[in-house]
């Protein structure tokens, strides 16, 4: 793959940037010194709040939350951050989510689930249901889950398991890896991409688990699951330059299949972990309100697609 042309000199300014404050062999690291490595990483690109926010955190259900509350919030995003299931948290996200809040009128509460290789897999999808379960009886409707990689894993997870249970009215789910088929695809094209390769894939799954698991599991991997029906209305936004790129269309195709509202876009020339190159590339820019569109579309109940 020529990424010398699929990416333009923007993104490769971010990406040089990246490796400067968070180095390709990270991956080889502990996972304390993981975190605080992605932390000094993500606070090098903090764009700071927008104005007439109030931010404040607040525990629930025993899971850290971080609630960004515009004026008359008109409903309520439930924000998965990325990170492999081992990095990431409140501060990583920070700019992020206000910056939804913002350009959306929402509010948005952006989750703290717990984190790997101390707390494996169900760990964070159990604190994932148990805020959305909070935020869906404490707030006035409407609910849109969002969430990039690991995070969007988190969002359709949720989904899937409170069909039935909890009214949502839409997710958006931001380069997520949802378990697709390593052995084809955008896993095989680009598994040598920039900021996401197949070794650093394989490390992040091989680490979610106290043992590997012996029979598939949508609560881990959504794409599992034998049923995608009355699912709520979905977006899955990916990266050209990703090898999770396919799970956003794969998705789709499935939801589609089973008679639900879906749509995928394939952002050209991004790679993974974009969002934090919001502010100084075009493209990321324009995905980003692509994503706070959308995000609007739903929690209004609409669908133009």
């Amino acid at each position: 793959m020529d990424y010398s042309k699929l990416i333009d000199d923007e993104i490769w300014r971010f990406i040089r940037e990246t490796d400067a404050h968070y180095p390709p062999d990270a991956v080889n690291r502990s996972a304390a010194q993981q975190r605080e490595v992605y932390n000094n990483m993500c606070r090098a690109f903090f764009a700071g709040y927008p104005e007439g926010l109030e931010v404040r955190d607040q525990t629930i259900e025993t899971v850290p939350t971080r609630i960004y509350e515009p004026n008359d919030p008109k409903g309520t995003v439930a924000y998965f951050h990325g990170g492999g299931f081992v990095v990431g948290g409140l501060e990583s996200h920070d700019d992020v989510c206000a910056e939804i809040a913002h350009e959306t009128g929402l509010r948005v509460v952006s989750v703290d689930y717990r984190l790997c290789p101390e707390h494996p897999h169900p760990a964070a999808f159990d604190d994932a249901l148990a805020v959305v379960k909070y935020v869906s009886l404490t707030w006035p409707k409407p609910l849109v889950l969002v969430g990039d990689s690991a995070g969007g894993n988190l969002a359709a997870a949720s989904c899937h398991a409170l069909r039935g249970q909890v009214q949502i009215a839409g997710q958006v789910l931001i380069y997520p890896g949802l378990g697709g088929d390593l052995t084809k695809g955008s896993y095989i094209d680009h598994a040598k991409a920039p900021m996401l390769s197949m070794e650093d894939l394989k490390f992040y799954n091989a680490i979610r688990y106290a043992s590997p698991p012996d029979r598939p599991d949508p609560t881990a991997a959504p794409l599992e699951d034998t049923d995608f029906s009355n699912l709520p209305p979905t977006v899955s936004i990916t990266a050209e330059c990703d090898p999770l790129a396919d799970d956003g269309r794969t998705y789709r195709d499935a939801i589609l299949n089973a008679g639900g509202k879906a749509v995928w876009f394939n952002e050209t020339g991004l790679v993974h972990g974009y969002l934090r190159a919001r502010h100084q590339s075009t493209r990321a820019r324009r995905s980003f309100e692509r994503i706070t569109q959308q995000i609007t579309m739903l929690a209004r109940g609409e669908w133009h697609h």
